[in-house]
C-alpha cells in the first residue's frame, strides 16, 4: 500500500521490530529503554496489527493497536482498538503519514468487530480530527504524610497488611484486578502477557529508587486487595525526607483499600507519597485530613473513539430512559454519518439508522468524549460542540449518557 507522495505503509514484521522500535524511541525524545521494557513490548506486538511507514530503506513512520476489551457503562466488557506506538520522522510532517496509518487502522478495527478505539495522546490535540475525544481524566497527587492524616472507614483495622515479593502474589493481585473491571467504565480486561507490565522493573529506570515492592491485604484468610510501589530515601536540613511512589493499588472493598492507604502513610522515614494516574472519584480523597496538602492535579487521560455508532451506543446500557435521535457528523469514518434513533435504559439498548428529525446534532468526536459517562453531553453544548434541535433533548440525553462510578482507563499501552 503506498501513497502519492513516495512512502509505502506495510504491516511490521518480527525481523524488523528493533528498527521499528529504535525509530518510535528516538521519535518520543530518546530517552533510553531498557532491554527488559523492549523484549516486552515485543512479546506483547501484534505484528498483524503493527504498521511501518517507510520511505526507501528508511522507518518514517510506526504505529499499532492492541486487541482490548474494555469495560463501557453496564458492565459488559466489549472489544477495543488500543492504538498505539504512533510516530512520525520529523522530517515526513504533514505529508499523510499519520493519516494513512489512522486510516488503515481503523478500517482494521471496523473489520475485527471493534465498535471502540481508545488512545493516550501524547499531544492532545493530534487525534480529534480523527474522531477522537477526551473521554476520561485521572488524578495525581504528592501527598505530605507528614502533615496528612486518614480517618478510616469501618473494618479497616480487620484489614491484614503484608509485605510478599511482586511475582508470588501475582496470581492473586490478578484476581483481584479481573474483580474490579466490571466495576468501572474503562477498566480493561487484562490480556495474556499484560500481567507481566506491572511487574517490570529496570534498574535503569528507578530513578534511585528501590525496586519494585508490594504489599497485599487480607480479609478472613484471602487477597482482597494489593498495592506496588517504591520508595527512595532522602535527607534534609531536618532529618529524613524520603519518597513513596505508587506504582499500582487495587481493593475489592473499601475497608481494605483504607488500610493499603494508611499502609503506603506510614512507611518509616518516608514524608511524601507520590500518586500517579488515579481515578478521579478515589476515596482517598476524602479520607485525608487536608486535601490541599495533597497537591491534587487533574489532567486529561483516555481518549475513546467510536468505531461504529450503532454497535457501540446499544452494547451499554444508560442509567435513565432515553429516546433520542442523533444527527452524528463523522467526516474520517463516513459510515457513521447520519441518523441514529437511541432507546436505552439501565436494562439494555438499541440503535438504528432513521429518517426521523434529529433531537440532537453533533460529532463523532463528541460522542466518544460522552461515551463513558466522564464527560456530561451538556457541558458539550456548552461549549457549542453539541447542538439540542429538540427543546429537552439535551437534558434527557446527558443524564442518560452519565455513569455513577468516573470512568478509568487502569492501564497504559
Amino acid at each position: 500500500m503506498g501513497n502519492d507522495r513516495g512512502t509505502e505503509l506495510t504491516t511490521l514484521r518480527p525481523e524488523d521490530f528493533d528498527q521499528w522500535w529504535e525509530h518510535l524511541v528516538r521519535a518520543f525524545g530518546g530517552g533510553p529503554s531498557s532491554a527488559e521494557e523492549r523484549e516486552l513490548d515485543k512479546s506483547l506486538t501484534e505484528f498483524d496489527r503493527s504498521l511501518v511507514v517507510r520511505d526507501g530503506d528508511a522507518i518514517v513512520g510506526t504505529s499499532g493497536a492492541f486487541s482490548f476489551r474494555m469495560t463501557v457503562p453496564g458492565g459488559a466488557v466489549v472489544p477495543t482498538a488500543g492504538v498505539t506506538m504512533v510516530s512520525v520522522a520529523a522530517t515526513h510532517r504533514r505529508r499523510g503519514v499519520l493519516t494513512s496509518m489512522m486510516r488503515r487502522l481503523l478500517d482494521d478495527a471496523r473489520a475485527k468487530g471493534e465498535p471502540l478505539a481508545a488512545l493516550f495522546a501524547s499531544e492532545p490535540a493530534i487525534y480529534g480530527r480523527f474522531g477522537y475525544g477526551a473521554a476520561t481524566s485521572q488524578i495525581s497527587a504528592e501527598i505530605d504524610t507528614g502533615r496528612v492524616t486518614l480517618a478510616l472507614p469501618e473494618g479497616a483495622d480487620e484489614v491484614r497488611v503484608r509485605y510478599a515479593p511482586p511475582a508470588d502474589v501475582l496470581r492473586e493481585c490478578e484476581a483481584v484486578y479481573a474483580a474490579l473491571v466490571p466495576r468501572r467504565p474503562g477498566m480493561l480486561a487484562r490480556m495474556p502477557g499484560w500481567e507481566r507490565a506491572g511487574l517490570l522493573d529496570p534498574e535503569s529506570e528507578r530513578e534511585g529508587a528501590s525496586a519494585l515492592q508490594c504489599v497485599v491485604a487480607e480479609r478472613h484468610g484471602e487477597v482482597t486487595g494489593y498495592a506496588r510501589f517504591r520508595t527512595k530515601l532522602g535527607w534534609g536540613p531536618s532529618g529524613h525526607d524520603g519518597t513513596v511512589t505508587l506504582e499500582e493499588l487495587a481493593a475489592l472493598d473499601p475497608a481494605s483499600e483504607a488500610a493499603l492507604w494508611r499502609f503506603l502513610f506510614g512507611i518509616d522515614l518516608m514524608t511524601t507519597l507520590e500518586v500517579r494516574g488515579r481515578p478521579v472519584d478515589e476515596a482517598w480523597q476524602h479520607l485525608v485530613s487536608d486535601i490541599r496538602r495533597c497537591l491534587p492535579r487533574l489532567r486529561d487521560a483516555g481518549y475513546v473513539r467510536l468505531v461504529d455508532v450503532d454497535a457501540a451506543l446499544a452494547v451499554r446500557t444508560y442509567q435513565a430512559p432515553v429516546d433520542v435521535v442523533l444527527e452524528v457528523e463523522d467526516a474520517f469514518c463516513p459510515w457513521n454519518t447520519g441518523r441514529w434513533r437511541l432507546t436505552g435504559d439501565a436494562k439494555g439498548a438499541s440503535c438504528e439508522r432513521t429518517d426521523d428529525a434529529a433531537d440532537l446534532a453533533l460529532s463523532v468526536r463528541e460522542l466518544g468524549a460522552a461515551y463513558l459517562g466522564g464527560v456530561t453531553l451538556l457541558s458539550l453544548a456548552a461549549a457549542g460542540r453539541v447542538r439540542e434541535l429538540r427543546p429537552g433533548a439535551l437534558t434527557e440525553a446527558s443524564v442518560a449518557f452519565g455513569s455513577p462510578v468516573a470512568p478509568w482507563i487502569s492501564h497504559g499501552f
